[in-house]
């Protein structure tokens, strides 16, 4: 146990770097603004946007969150190398509070294997990189890649140079999740004991999950006096993941008489901000995630139902008003105002524009029309759909499916091209989906390969709005695509709508998103 003190641990969040490294995780430049302002509504101290130097369309995405955001450090990642500092300084011209973020592996297996260079060589190019970019930012921090696997003594050599160059933070990462809780901690107080001037920088850990240990190795490595905490929303990242940020931080609140260790982070907008990065990535999160999943807060059995409505606290240890799950406190339909629809999205944590409040304003009454009762997951949905969308090359005109189990299945679809030319498909398919995507092809003129088509119910009952997410490539890249509607086939052509509108407008501007270059290959914290 640690002593009564409590700390306030910093919280680095990199969902926009490595959350978003993960298969089929990639946002268009909307979505990361969209989850850039929900992390500084949050209340992280530190956004890592991306890695600059890894292709013009990252340095680009960076430059401009790094203009808008203004409550957070905003951090780009790098190599040792001068050329990609180079790239986070550009990147970072116009932000508040930027920094830049080194990495350089220390453990003998990436030593010889991955940079091919000693451990002299490592150590100067570690000092060198820091000292260049002190030159023209402040505020340095610097990860010895695969840290845990490297040799203690060697890594608290290398901190104690970077510290001297000029390094603010020193990043201990648990690159490919081997350690266990116990000796994770051990060795984080071992750092902090032994690194020449650590008194003067900030002790971070980024921890992955290959062994589902991330969060307890981060809890530890707390416990023991790490300052600061790298993680995701929702523990994306790659491979098994990353660390949990609502784990963490509820780990920490929860246990306070335990750990005497706390963030910053406003808790009632976990909720809002684990839904918006399963929507923009496509990634559904599993119904027993801790603290987000759908489960997180069921009670089916009997025993437990009894206690749970005789005292919460029975199997709840935190409330899901705590976490900012939304309540249903007043019913919003067709007849419901303006103020009345703009008052909800306050309380559900989102803050839009008059432009883009006009928008889902209309959308709702569109679909209030339709359903009885917009229910709060309706509503997030509508501000989704609108908030993070690309301009549109193609729009929905109309459709009409002719299907049946003798007939086979042929679809009529008429979209509006931006240059304001209607155009119209028939099109044959296995099925009214296969026939809607197939005419969408021929009119775009491009056929890229469907990865992924999913459906689902927003909410409850026969009227539910249909959720479709669609995931497709092209010539080696990859964009996501969401749609809802009450019509299920609607929210298909929607999603696969919206997905070739992402990929038409990422195509005509000319910026490479995936797959990244080779400096993405060669490693990453």
């Amino acid at each position: 146990m640690s002593s009564n003190t409590k700390r306030i641990v910093k919280i680095f969040d990199t969902t926009l770097r490595d959350g978003e490294q993960s298969p089929g995780c990639s946002m268009n430049i909307q979505e990361k603004l969209e989850v850039a302002r929900r992390l500084e509504k949050l209340g992280v101290d530190i956004i890592e946007a991306g890695f600059p130097a890894s292709s013009p369309g990252d340095l680009e995405s960076v430059k401009t969150i790094a203009g808008i955001i203004k409550d957070c450090t905003v951090a780009g990642l790098c190599r040792a190398l001068e050329k990609d500092i180079d790239a986070s300084r550009e990147a970072l011209t116009t932000a508040a509070d930027p920094r830049i973020h080194i990495f350089l592996a220390t453990s003998p297996l990436h030593m010889e294997y991955k940079l091919k260079m000693t451990a002299d060589q490592v150590f100067e190019q570690a000092a060198a990189s820091v000292k260049y970019a002190k030159q023209f930012c402040s505020n340095i921090e610097f990860s010895a890649e695969d840290a845990f696997r490297s040799d203690p003594d060697f890594v608290c050599r290398v901190f104690g140079a970077a510290i001297a160059a000029g390094a603010t933070t020193l990043n201990f990462p648990d690159t490919v999740g081997y350690a266990l809780p116990d000796e994770f901690g051990a060795r984080i107080r071992y750092i902090k004991e032994h690194t020449p001037g650590m008194e003067k920088a900030v002790l971070s850990v980024h921890c992955h999950n290959d062994l589902g240990l991330a969060v307890a190795n981060s809890l530890a490595a707390i416990e023991n006096g790490a300052d600061q905490a790298e993680c995701t929303i929702n523990g994306i990242g790659e491979r098994a993941g990353n660390a949990s940020l609502e784990e963490i931080v509820m780990g920490l609140r929860v246990r306070k008489d335990y750990v005497n260790a706390d963030t910053r982070i406003d808790a009632t907008q976990i909720y809002t901000a684990s839904r918006l990065i399963s929507q923009v990535t496509g990634v559904k999160v599993q119904p027993n995630k801790a603290i987000v999943g759908e489960n997180a807060f069921a009670h089916e059995a009997g025993i437990h139902q009894h206690g749970v409505m005789a005292n919460r606290e029975t199997y709840e240890i935190m409330t899901p008003e705590s976490i900012g799950i939304p309540k249903n406190r007043m019913v919003l339909g067709k007849h419901s105002g303006r103020h009345a629809f703009e008052e909800r999205l306050n309380d559900m944590g989102y803050t839009v524009d008059a432009e883009t409040l006009e928008s889902v304003f209309a959308e709702f009454k569109a679909l209030a029309d339709k359903k009885k009762v917009v229910s709060d997951r309706d509503i997030e949905a509508l501000v989704m759909g609108v908030s993070a969308a690309v301009p549109e090359t193609y729009k929905l005109d109309h459709w009409a499916i002719n299907t049946g189990s003798a007939l086979g299945a042929t679809a009529i679809i008429k979209l509006l091209h931006k240059g304001g030319d209607a155009r119209k498909q028939v099109a044959v398919g296995d099925g009214p989906v296969d026939a809607i995507f197939t005419a969408i092809n021929e009119i775009v003129g491009k056929k890229p390969e469907l990865e992924l088509y999913e459906i689902g119910s927003i909410t409850g009952g026969s009227t539910s709005q249909g959720e479709s997410m669609v995931k497709i490539a092209f010539e080696g890249r990859h964009w996501n695509g969401r749609g809802v509607s009450t019509d299920v086939l609607e929210s298909s052509i929607k999603a696969y709508l919206s997905a070739i509108n992402a990929m038409e407008w990422d195509l005509a501007a000319g910026a490479s998103k995936s797959p990244r270059r080779e400096p993405l290959r060669e490693g990453g914290v």
